[in-house]
Parts: C-alpha cells; sequence; structure tokens
C-alpha cells in the first residue's frame, strides 16, 4: 500500500509540475522575439535579420514585436516576466540590460533576468567634428579642453547613453572636464556639429558614417573596417574602449536543452551570408558574434564598469 502511495503522490507531482517540451520538439508553435525599440532603428533591423534566419534554422515563425518605450526597459520587463520556455525571446542592446536598471530600481529587471543566448552585434562610437574643424587629434581635444577647462563643449544623445557614458569614461581617462550638451538623438546631435553650435560629438558610427562630419576616433578595440582610416582611442594613447553590443536573450530558467538549441541556431543565423552582409552594411565590426557564455562574461563586465560611470556621475540608484 506504501508503494502504491508512493506512486500515487508522484504522478499527482508529475501531473501539477510545468511541462518543459524536449528540445528535439522545440520550437512546436511561433515565437515571439521582442525588440524594445522603434522599427527600423539599427536593433530593429538586425533583430528581424536574425529572426528571419532563425525561423530557417528552427523551421518555425520567429515573429519580431516592438514594444518601445523607457530605453528598452518596457520591453526587456516584459520578456522578464515571461514564462523561461523558448517562446518569448527579446534582442536587445545591453545598455537596456545594465544602465537601465542601474539608474531605474523601479525596471522590474536586472541582469540576472535574463539567460543570454548569443550576442549578435557591435555598434561602435565615435567622436565626430566639423569638416572644417582645427580639431584633428583626440589629444587636440585634450589640450583644448586643459587649456579653457568646461568650456570645450560636445553633444550627445542624452545623460546615461553609451555616447556619453563613452565620453564620461574618455575625460576621466585623460584627466580633463568637458562641457556635455544631450540631444533627444544622433540626428540632433550632428546637425548641431554641423551647425557649429557645439565642439564636437559623441554618436554611433552607424549614424556618423552618412553624416558629412569628420570622424576623429573610434571608441572599440580594433579600427572598424568600414572606416580603416580613423585610429581607435587606444592608438591615439587613451586606453579607452567602451561600445554598445546586444544580441538574443530568454527569460531567466530556460531548460539547459532549449538554451543550447537556441544558441547553434543563433550562431548559424548570426553567421549566415544574408546576416554578415547586412551586418557589414551596418558598420559592424567583424567579430559582432559571440556566444551566449561570451555574451554573459560581457554583460557581467559592461555591468561592473557601467556601476562605476554611474556613480561618479551621481545616478546610481
Amino acid at each position: 500500500m506504501r508503494h502504491i502511495g508512493t506512486m500515487l503522490v508522484a504522478a499527482v507531482l508529475a501531473a501539477v509540475a510545468p511541462r518543459q517540451a524536449p528540445a528535439q520538439s522545440y520550437p512546436e508553435r511561433p515565437v515571439e522575439i521582442v525588440v524594445a525599440f522603434s522599427p527600423g532603428a539599427v536593433t530593429d533591423v538586425l533583430g528581424r535579420a536574425l529572426a528571419d534566419g532563425l525561423s530557417k534554422e528552427l523551421g518555425q515563425r520567429f515573429i519580431v514585436v516592438n514594444k518601445t518605450g523607457a530605453t528598452g526597459a518596457l520591453g526587456s520587463a516584459a520578456i522578464a516576466r515571461a514564462k523561461p520556455d523558448g517562446y518569448s525571446l527579446l534582442f536587445s542592446p545591453a545598455v537596456s540590460l545594465t544602465v537601465v536598471p542601474l539608474s531605474n530600481r523601479q525596471a522590474g529587471y536586472d541582469t540576472k533576468s535574463f539567460e543570454p543566448i548569443c550576442q549578435a552585434f557591435i555598434n561602435d562610437m565615435v567622436v565626430v567634428v566639423h569638416p572644417d574643424s582645427p580639431f584633428r587629434t583626440a589629444a587636440d581635444l585634450v589640450a583644448a579642453a586643459k587649456a579653457k577647462p568646461g568650456v570645450v563643449n560636445y553633444a550627445h544623445l542624452g545623460v546615461g547613453s553609451i555616447p556619453h557614458l563613452a565620453m564620461v569614461e574618455f575625460a576621466q581617462v585623460a584627466n580633463v572636464e568637458f562641457n556635455a550638451i544631450p540631444f533627444k538623438g544622433d540626428a540632433d546631435v550632428m546637425q548641431h556639429v554641423l551647425g557649429r553650435q557645439v565642439d564636437f560629438g559623441a554618436v554611433t558610427l552607424s549614424s556618423a558614417a552618412s553624416g558629412g562630419l569628420r570622424i576623429l576616433a573610434l571608441f572599440g578595440n580594433h579600427r572598424n573596417p568600414s572606416i580603416p582610416d580613423v585610429p581607435t582611442m587606444r592608438e591615439q594613447g587613451f586606453e579607452v574602449a567602451p561600445y554598445s553590443f546586444g544580441g538574443l536573450l530568454a527569460p531567466a530558467g530556460l531548460p539547459v536543452d532549449v538554451k543550447r538549441k537556441l544558441g547553434e541556431a543563433c550562431k548559424a543565423a548570426a553567421q549566415s551570408e544574408a546576416y554578415a552582409k547586412l551586418a557589414k552594411s551596418l558598420f559592424q565590426p567583424s567579430d559582432y558574434y559571440a556566444d551566449g557564455a561570451a555574451f554573459a562574461r560581457a554583460l557581467e563586465k559592461d555591468l561592473a564598469e557601467k556601476t562605476l560611470l554611474l556613480k561618479a556621475l551621481g545616478s546610481l540608484n
């Protein structure tokens, strides 16, 4: 009787336990990928291209849904709360996963809320000046700032944005003070640089490449093949190389076998000829892809670095 009772308890527990589909049957229905930014943005364009690749690799529809707002916080929070079964995914830049929850404790999630599947993009940051600007190198900016502390001004995307934080780090390394002026977007930044209302600007490479400005320096570990003649900040003597990166994530708790299958498909999709061609056209460096483990390490490193920068800015909540 005791044996029968044990079997009954086991049967009841099995019936009420959440069912997790084995990897060989995943995906059995369409998968939703949330992009927490507007349609047409670089993140959205790459997210849709990756979704197409995943659909081909796994034989099921991967559908992109835009859930915008609060620098990606609304869409990210929605996936953080979703069931970790592989049918609700997030395609996001790191800023939404590290900077946003660090500066807003009401975001409702943090980096531990997600399982990184694969990194699928890197957006380099650059310093731009007017084509006729007397500034030719990063050292010229530093010299001018040392001569007139707080007078040399620059435009950026907004407080806490990656271009802004890149400049904060640069100023710390160079031990100078710039006057930072926030704007609503890269287009506004470039307009004010062209109009000479500011001395220089910090923007994403994808925005700067066709903006008619002179690119003075690149934030990155190595030169970008799209602008091979532009030296990095490190090459110019300043040990600073922040960049924006991101990729595909799932809610924490994703079954290991489903994560493995998604990771393999993500690698194939991100390294496919179609995706690589698109990435190159959007000024991605050649090493934009990384597997889930490397993506997770990059997020941990970014979290530590952004914690220090936001603390210095007084923006850490």
